[in-house]
């Protein structure tokens, strides 16, 4: 069961005090799709890890709406211009809070990883709200900016190339893309720095290309 609580967020962009909800306690007995999309039996957590003011639709994690916030006047500026009137029309899904979220982290010029971990949420979301064409417009963006990480000479720690490479693959393959999915498969194995604590990573990889399952376990 996810547990919430209500806290109380001031807005670093136009000011604005708002209420939300905060994820106080969750659990992962939902299971593991293949994906990495952790379950929590009863009420999801994913949509209240991130919070969304609703004066001007700036999205972000609890620590994005503290004075550590980094919130340039070309943050202001883009915030105000396209999410502004996108908060205006009513609340926000979870899958539009994570997009919301990851323009923001985008126009604070952070690292594609953690924008590809938002997108990557805002399809998890969508498979929640049963949209499927956004799921897959989200896959594709995740899958874009994780590739965009690992190309990167220091994107992604040594120890984590192997799962990302197989994440990339999966988002591919759930996009539909199998020959793509395929190509980064193959890649999982010359990425393996631990073979005997990765072992789980070649294995995931092989089974996904050969006989897909939704599901870990």
């Amino acid at each position: 069961m996810t547990t919430l609580q209500s806290i109380e967020l001031r807005c670093p962009v136009c000011e604005s005090a708002f209420r939300s909800q905060a994820v106080v306690s969750t659990n992962s007995f939902g299971g593991k799709r293949t994906d990495f999309h952790e379950r929590a039996a009863g009420t999801q957590p994913l949509p209240y890890l991130i919070h969304t003011c609703a004066g001007c639709g700036y999205s972000g994690a609890e620590r994005d709406f503290t004075e550590e916030a980094d919130v340039s006047p070309v943050l202001k500026e883009r915030v105000m211009s396209e999410l502004a009137p996108v908060a205006m029309t009513g609340a926000l899904t979870g899958s539009e809070k994570y997009e919301a979220a990851a323009k923001v982290a985008e126009w604070q010029s952070l690292e594609p990883r953690h924008v590809a971990d938002l997108l990557l949420r805002a399809a998890w979301c969508c498979v929640d709200e049963g949209d499927i064409e956004a799921e897959r417009y989200f896959r594709r963006k995740a899958a874009w900016k994780f590739e965009e990480s690992l190309e990167s000479y220091d994107g992604v720690q040594r120890e984590e190339r192997a799962v990302l490479t197989y994440l990339v693959g999966e988002l591919w393959r759930r996009t539909g893309d199998t020959a793509k999915a395929r190509t980064w498969f193959d890649r999982v194995d010359q990425e393996v720095d631990d073979l005997h604590g990765q072992q789980w990573v070649i294995d995931a990889a092989r089974q996904q290309r050969e006989c897909p399952r939704e599901w870990f376990g």
